[in-house]
């Protein structure tokens, strides 16, 4: 029982699994703030550019049964918006990144007096 515990112990305190654990937690803050950026911006904006469409008033029924396939539609549309700004999200962010990538890559030409003092001592080494 022992060797168990610790064998377990360890896997629970590798990288990964820790690396995992704040990635769930962070997603779950995410997607909240996600959610309320759609919910309260976006899809607002967009139903007064289509007239206030809401499909999930769209349904048929046979018999007893009622197939309310309007929530499904409204599913797949707002799917479509937080994929939508999670893209255009992750693009910004990536841009940002490769910005600062190329300012820290980016070494400073030598001035004047450095590359000629550089000329004279290779040309004094031969």
């Amino acid at each position: 029982m022992k060797n168990f515990i610790e064998e377990f112990k360890a896997f629970a305190m590798k990288g990964n699994v820790v690396d995992l654990a704040v990635a769930v937690v962070i997603g779950g803050a995410f997607s909240k703030i996600v959610s309320a950026l759609v919910d309260n911006i976006i899809t607002p904006l967009v139903g007064m550019l289509m007239g206030g469409v809401d499909f999930t008033g769209l349904k048929f029924e046979v018999g007893d049964a009622s197939f309310t396939y309007g929530n499904f539609i409204q599913s797949i549309f707002d799917f479509l918006i937080v994929a939508f700004v999670i893209f255009i999200a992750i693009k910004a962010l990536n841009k940002i990144q490769k910005e600062k990538e190329e300012k820290e890559d980016k070494t400073p030409e030598p001035s004047e007096e450095v590359k000629l003092l550089t000329e004279i001592r290779d040309s004094l080494k031969k």
